[in-house]
């Protein structure tokens, strides 16, 4: 169609020679309600250059950067030197957040270590059901990130900058892979908020679609009261309605994509035929009535309760219904103050749930293609913050310790290590970078070729700063 054509087609036009197509489409929608299900998508990557050990990825977020030196990386040497300098040598010249100028103290670890599984792992006291299922997690205690402060730290963590207006690690799994599901979201956000002072604020440019079409962004399910707004239909509006006129709408974008050729006619079209299908199956997402008191038991929630536990057990729900990304944030580790009083709190809340999820999928035959992990978004300084009252630790970028399991990651595995203070990461030092690349390399993609056209670069979510697959990790 030319130019002329397109300028000379008015809406009454339109409307007047594409009515019986529109009619059409409606009553056959009607008559077969399966015409209007939303496909599984298909992702840009049909053919993937390696094998694909993860079908899906489950991504437990602890937002506000919990202590490593109380929860994985127990340090000896800390404990002796408690309440001495820091020495100098460790810290001149470094990037700090609200300790920078003031006078360095060390500070031990405040809770004792317990060794668990079959190679005597070390782990804290505050979580023994995570040291329950210890020989099935790999632990990577030499974790750095380029961050110290939470937001461009959340940013960093997911999608590779700190720079607003990236593709989160969720929009580009879906972009790439697509989804397994017909009528739920290829990446899904749970949040839930530890019950402390001050819950670490996450916004929702932390799961968007950056310069990818919007289709791929993340839909947040609420942990409370509807899933999603406008769930139900107002009175008077039946469902064979609705689809109707869902019909027509996406007729009449089909006809519009035809002639101005724009992506995000296509979102449109998509977006409404998934909202419709979300109709219907969210609540049966959510109707956690057929999992039965020992899988209640197991992670230790009840239903609708919008805790950390409720939202492990949708996880699970989510990946067995063909859902590419599910990311949890559960909030309020930011502990600058209170460490002592508030982080046994927080290791209660996901600890139990956490190894619940891990047995649930390996009963279900799902664990050894679902990429669990779970990370912060920085760690700890191993000097205190706060003189007198309830101490804490500051934000620090050069040392966190985070696991991931299934999908051919390595058993009962403790990989790096950082120096005797905790202050630096020092063997297999590991970067945000790497671990992208090695989540994708998990799900079949070779990261340094994998990238989106933007502003006249091949953009890519693992940057251009050379990274690794950190293959020491990998069974």
């Amino acid at each position: 169609m030319d130019h002329s054509t397109r300028t000379e087609l008015s809406r009454r036009h339109f409307l007047s020679r594409a009515s019986q197509g529109l009619g059409a489409v409606a009553l056959a929608a009607l008559l077969n309600p399966r015409l209007l299900h939303a496909a599984p998508s298909r992702g840009v990557l049909q053919n993937l250059p390696l094998p694909q050990k993860a079908k899906r990825v489950i991504w437990l977020t602890m937002a506000g950067g919990p202590s490593h030196l109380e929860l994985f990386d127990y340090k000896a040497k800390l404990a002796e030197v408690d309440g001495q300098p820091m020495p100098e040598s460790f810290t001149k010249g470094q990037q700090l957040a609200q300790l920078q100028g003031q006078k360095l103290i060390c500070q031990g670890p405040q809770f004792k270590f317990q060794k668990f599984g079959k190679n005597q792992t070390e782990l804290s006291e505050l979580l023994p059901h995570i040291g329950s299922v210890v020989d099935d997690i790999c632990i990577v205690k030499s974790m750095t990130t380029d961050a110290i402060n939470h937001d461009p730290a959340h940013m960093f963590m997911n999608t590779g900058s700190q720079i607003t207006g990236r593709p989160s690690m969720g929009a580009w799994l879906t972009y790439g892979l697509g989804s397994e599901s017909e009528n739920l979201p290829g990446f899904v956000v749970l949040i839930s908020t530890g019950k402390g002072r001050t819950p670490q604020p996450i916004a929702a440019r932390q799961w968007s679609s950056g310069f990818l079409p919007s289709k791929y962004q993340g839909v947040q399910l609420r942990a409370t009261g509807d899933p999603v707004l406008y769930l139900n239909n107002p009175p008077g509006v039946t469902r064979a309605l609705q689809q109707g006129d869902v019909a027509a709408i996406n007729a009449i974008n089909h006809q519009h994509d035809a002639l101005v050729h724009d992506p995000e006619i296509a979102t449109r079209i998509a977006q409404y035929e998934m909202a419709f299908q979300m109709q219907a199956s969210v609540p049966d997402l959510v109707d956690v009535s057929s999992e039965g008191a020992k899988t209640l038991e197991l992670y230790g929630c009840r239903p609708g309760d919008g805790s950390f536990a409720s939202n492990c057990l949708l996880a699970r729900r989510l990946a067995e219904r063909g859902t590419r990304f599910i990311q949890l944030y559960h909030r309020d580790w930011d502990h600058h103050s209170l460490l002592r009083e508030e982080l046994p709190l927080r290791a209660k809340e996901v600890d139990r749930a956490c190894a619940a999820l891990i047995t649930d999928l390996k009963q279900r035959g799902m664990f050894d293609d679902t990429l669990i992990v779970w990370s912060g978004e920085f760690g700890r300084t191993p000097m205190k913050q706060g003189n007198k009252g309830p101490i804490g630790r500051d934000h620090h970028n050069k040392s966190m310790s985070m696991w991931l399991a299934g999908a051919g990651i390595r058993r009962g595995l403790v990989y790096g290590a950082t120096d005797d203070l905790g202050y630096a990461a020092v063997e297999n030092v590991a970067t945000v970078h790497d671990l992208h690349a090695t989540m994708l390399h998990q799900l079949g993609i070779q990261h340094d070729s994998f990238s989106f056209k933007f502003q006249g670069l091949d953009a890519k979510l693992t940057g251009v700063e050379g990274a690794k697959v950190i293959k020491g990790i990998l069974a």
